[in-house]
C-alpha cells in the first residue's frame, strides 16, 4: 500500500453539541484535512459532511454511507478525518469499520489522533482510543442518571407541567387553577363515561379555552401516572424508570387504577374478523351507560361476543342481538314492500360488508393527503414530514406574530403532549434546512420562540 496512491475521502462530522466549540466547525475541519492531504501528497476524491448528526449508534449519516459506497467502487482508498470521535465513539462500530476497511483493502487517517491503520500498531491504539472515549461516554450517561433520579425524587420533573400542574422554582407543584378539570375527567370516566364523551363536554365547554380536546387526550390524562403522585421516566424507551410519590396527587392511587382496569375492559385486545356493529349504539337498561364489547374463548375453541355493561355486569350475546335486529328487519321487509325493494338490500349490504369499503375510502384519501402534504413555497415544492407541514402551517396563520415555543408545542403537537420544547428547535432546525438559504422566512426571536415572515 505504500506505493499506492492514497485517494483520500475527507470525513467531517458536526452534532448539535459540537457546533459551539472551537476546531469542530465544518469550515475548520475541512481546512485542517486539507492541509493534512496536501502534506502527505494525498490526492482529494471528495469532501463528505455530515451536519448536525451525532455519532451515536444507530443514527443515519448519509456522507458516511456515501462515503463507504465510494471505498467500495474503489474510488476512495483512505479515509480522512480529524478525531476519530468525528467517525465513531463506540467500540462494536469501530470493529465494524475496522472489517469493513479491511474487506476492501482500504485505511483510516486521524489528524489529531496521530493514528494510520496501514499497520498494526495503527489499528491498535484506533481502538484503546475508540475504548476510552466509549467508556467516557457511559461514565458521563451515569452520572446525568445519578444526578437526574435525584433531583427528581425531590419533584424536579424534567418535562413540560402537564394540565393539573406547574413549574415553581423548577419542582412540580399542583395548579389550582386548572387541576379541578383533571380530576373531573378522572371521575367522569370512572362513572363510565367514555373518552369520546368526555372530549365533546370538554369542547363544548371550552375548559382552559381550548376547542381541540380528543380522544387521544383524555386517553393521555387518564393513563398519566403524575396524577396519582408518581413519575415514569423514559416511557417510551426500553428501560423506563419508575419513581413512587415525587409529586403531590391529584387523585387517588385507588381511583387512578380503578380507570386503569377500566381502560382494560372497554378495549378490544382480541383478534376478530367482524366488527361490532352495534358498539356505541347499545346503552345498560339499568344504568344508561355505553355498553362495550367483550368475548370470552371456550375449551373447543369457539369464542363468544358479547355487549356489556361494567357497572351491573349485564352481558348480551352478540348472536342474540344479530337474531333480534334480523326479526326487526323481517318485520319491515313483511309489511313494507318500499324497504323491501330499495332499502333492505342497501342494509343488507352494509351488514355483510360494513367497513371494507370504507376502509378502502379513506385510505386513498390518506394516500391523496400524504402527496400534497408538501410546502408549496414560491413556486417550488419542499417536501415535509407531517409534522414540518404542521408547523408551516401553523406559522403562515401567524405571519409576523412572534410565537413562543410552548404555543407551537400545544398548537402543533397537542397540549397533551410531555415533551419538551428542544421538540420545537429540532423541527424548526430541519424545516429550516429544507428550505435553504432561498427562504429565510423563519427567524429566532432570542429567548422566546420564533417569527415566521415572508419578506
Amino acid at each position: 500500500m505504500n506505493e499506492e496512491k492514497k485517494i483520500a475521502g475527507i470525513y467531517i462530522r458536526v452534532s448539535t453539541e459540537d457546533q459551539a466549540r472551537e476546531g469542530f466547525s465544518l469550515p475548520e475541519q475541512e481546512k485542517r484535512l486539507r492541509a493534512m492531504c496536501e502534506f502527505k501528497g494525498y490526492e482529494i476524491y471528495k469532501i463528505y459532511k455530515d451536519a448536525g448528526i451525532s455519532a451515536k449508534t444507530g443514527n443515519h449519516r448519509p456522507a458516511f454511507e456515501e462515503l463507504k459506497e465510494d471505498i467500495k467502487k474503489k474510488k476512495v482508498n483512505t479515509i480522512v478525518v480529524l478525531k476519530l470521535d468525528r467517525l465513531t465513539r463506540s467500540v462494536y462500530d469501530m470493529e465494524d469499520i475496522m472489517k469493513f476497511l479491511e474487506d476492501n483493502n482500504a485505511y483510516l487517517d486521524c489528524a489529531n489522533d496521530d493514528i494510520n491503520t496501514t499497520n498494526a500498531n495503527g489499528r491498535m491504539v484506533a481502538r484503546l482510543l475508540t475504548t476510552v472515549s466509549q467508556n467516557e461516554i457511559e461514565r458521563t450517561s451515569e452520572r446525568t442518571k445519578i444526578g437526574l433520579a435525584g433531583a427528581i425524587k425531590v419533584g424536579n420533573i424534567p418535562h413540560r407541567a402537564p394540565f393539573g400542574y406547574k413549574h415553581v422554582d423548577k419542582k412540580l407543584v399542583t395548579d389550582e387553577a386548572t387541576k379541578g378539570q383533571i380530576i373531573r375527567i378522572f371521575n367522569l370516566y370512572y362513572e363510565g363515561n367514555s373518552y369520546q364523551t368526555i372530549s365533546n363536554l370538554y369542547n363544548k365547554e371550552k375548559v382552559f379555552g381550548k376547542t381541540n380536546w380528543c380522544d387521544g387526550t383524555i386517553l393521555k390524562i387518564i393513563e398519566n401516572e403524575i396524577y396519582k403522585g408518581d413519575f415514569v421516566h423514559g416511557k417510551r424507551t426500553n428501560n423506563p424508570t419508575y419513581y413512587e410519590n415525587v409529586v403531590e396527587p391529584l387523585v387517588s392511587k385507588e381511583l387512578w387504577e380503578e380507570c386503569q382496569v377500566q381502560k382494560k375492559k372497554n378495549a378490544r385486545n382480541y383478534k376478530r374478523d367482524k366488527e361490532y356493529l352495534f358498539l356505541q349504539k347499545l346503552k345498560c337498561p339499568k344504568f344508561g351507560r355505553v355498553l362495550g364489547g367483550n368475548a370470552t374463548r371456550k375449551k373447543n375453541g369457539n369464542v363468544y361476543y358479547y355487549y356489556q355493561c361494567h357497572d351491573c355486569k349485564i352481558s348480551i350475546k352478540e348472536t342474540d342481538i344479530e337474531k333480534e335486529f334480523d326479526n326487526f328487519i323481517n318485520e319491515i321487509q313483511e309489511y313494507d314492500s318500499v324497504v323491501n325493494q330499495t332499502l333492505l338490500p342497501m342494509i343488507k349490504t352494509k351488514l355483510n360488508n360494513p367497513k371494507d369499503k370504507l376502509l378502502k375510502e379513506l385510505n386513498e384519501q390518506n394516500q391523496k393527503f400524504e402527496r400534497i402534504r408538501k410546502a408549496y413555497i414560491n413556486g417550488e415544492f419542499v417536501d415535509t414530514t407531517p409534522k414540518e407541514f404542521d408547523l408551516l402551517v401553523y406559522m403562515c396563520e401567524n405571519e409576523k406574530v412572534v410565537l413562543k415555543r410552548e404555543n407551537i408545542l400545544d398548537a402543533v403537537w397537542g397540549f397533551d403532549y410531555d415533551g419538551d420544547m428542544r421538540t420545537v428547535d429540532t423541527i424548526v432546525k430541519q424545516l429550516r434546512k429544507k428550505m435553504t438559504d432561498k427562504y429565510p422566512y423563519i427567524t429566532s426571536v432570542y429567548s422566546v420562540g420564533y417569527r415566521f415572515e415572508v419578506k
